[in-house]
């Protein structure tokens, strides 16, 4: 089975008592990961529960907590004994947080739950298991994932993280990295065999996403108007938010606009990247740029750029690093990312030595510790100096 790089930190995790809590994106591997922890976990005394099923919801509906106790030792908990207890799609029942804090407080049981919604797990879960829980935030596959997941030993590659263009790496790798830029790091995406499956499987994400989650939790009260937003962020990824043109583009309240990218942003459909701020100039605006949390679903959304989609792809696998903001003075001078505010990032499909001594200007004022340029082909100039996009993991 292929694992995930955040297995080992679940699992140590497991041996504690606060709650495991794990949230990402639907379909991102999160009921794999609980069932896995399930497996892992050295007692019999356990019970697994999909709160998708209308009768394992009824269970957490009961009104009184031994009720509920009764349940669950029916399903062949005891609560005598030391335990542990999986919970798949927490979010989908909403009084489930105060079950789990009475069951918590009172015996020796270890919870292990599931969820899609970061801003229900982040907020109500804040208030009522304060102290009492762990977040831990899954994503999609970064590239040597997805290599494992195509069954390729990567234990060769992990010298290469991050070094400068290599033509054998290049030549070995560039066929699965173009595939990874194409259709993203969904599991069962990049485990599907045909073309026309992956995009299905991706057009049902991006429907599930929208109708069991955002809707959820939202006052969305058309699911076509947040379709039509996601279709206009698709085409301005990598770009600032300008929220008032696209509030007049749907016809709808620029606050609600806000609130609707915001909703997509805490359910992990999207991510915003904050400018970085050093004193040196005013930035022209503080609004963040947007990217989507998968190019795959990034490319079923709209007609976006060959050259949006690759920054999106290393917007996606640097996040996964470390912290990513962008930089623009007022004159409009810019530096795409720069990483825990420490190296200076440009990145281009096609890269030559103008672009080098070009970011090594810009970024000079802002005293940073280095400079990258991250490409996606070799430039037919025969430039290398840089670091290649499936090199970023």
């Amino acid at each position: 089975m292929s694992t995930r790089k955040i297995y080992p930190v679940l699992e140590n995790h497991l041996s504690k008592k606060q709650v495991t809590v794990i949230t990402g994106l639907r379909r991102v591997g999160k009921s794999t990961a609980l069932k896995h922890l399930y497996d892992k976990a050295a007692t019999n005394n356990k019970i697994y529960l999909d709160l998708e099923r209308i009768e394992n919801q009824n269970i957490f509906l009961q009104n009184s907590y031994k009720d509920i106790e009764r349940s669950l030792e029916l399903l062949g908990f005891d609560f005598s004994q030391p335990g542990i207890i999986g919970l798949d799609e927490i979010q989908m029942s909403k009084n489930s947080s105060s079950v789990i804090k009475a069951l918590y407080d009172e015996y020796e049981v270890k919870f292990i739950v599931t969820g899609s919604s970061s801003f229900y797990l982040k907020n109500h879960f804040s208030e009522s298991l304060a102290g009492r829980k762990r977040i831990f935030e899954m994503y999609p596959l970064d590239f040597e994932e997805f290599l494992q997941f195509k069954n390729i030993n990567t234990k060769s590659i992990q010298k290469e993280k991050f070094k400068t263009f290599l033509p054998t790496y290049y030549d070995l790798y560039k066929p699965k990295y173009e595939e990874f830029i194409r259709f993203g790091g969904f599991p069962e995406v990049v485990l599907a065999d045909d073309a026309d499956d992956k995009t299905a499987y991706l057009k049902d994400i991006l429907n599930s996403h929208i109708e069991l989650d955002v809707k959820l939790l939202g006052d969305v009260s058309s699911s076509d108007v947040l379709y039509k937003l996601i279709l206009l962020l698709a085409n301005r990824v990598g770009s600032k938010m300008d929220y008032s043109k696209i509030a007049n583009l749907l016809g709808i309240n620029r606050l609600k606009v806000k609130e609707y990218i915001l909703l997509l942003e805490y359910t992990y459909l999207i991510k915003t990247i904050k400018p970085f701020t050093k004193g040196i100039d005013k930035e022209i605006t503080k609004q963040p740029k947007i990217f989507f949390a998968d190019t795959g679903l990034l490319q079923i959304c709209g007609q976006t750029s060959s050259g949006a989609i690759f920054e999106n792809a290393i917007a996606h696998q640097l996040g996964l690093i470390g912290e990513v903001n962008y930089y623009e003075k007022s004159s409009g001078t810019e530096i795409d990312f720069i990483l825990d505010k420490k190296v200076a990032i440009e990145v281009k499909e096609t890269l030559s030595g103008f672009d080098i001594k070009s970011l090594q200007k810009r970024s000079k004022p802002l005293e940073l510790e280095q400079n990258i340029l991250i490409g996606r082909e070799l430039a037919p100039s025969g430039f290398n100096d840089f670091v290649w996009g499936g090199n970023i993991f």
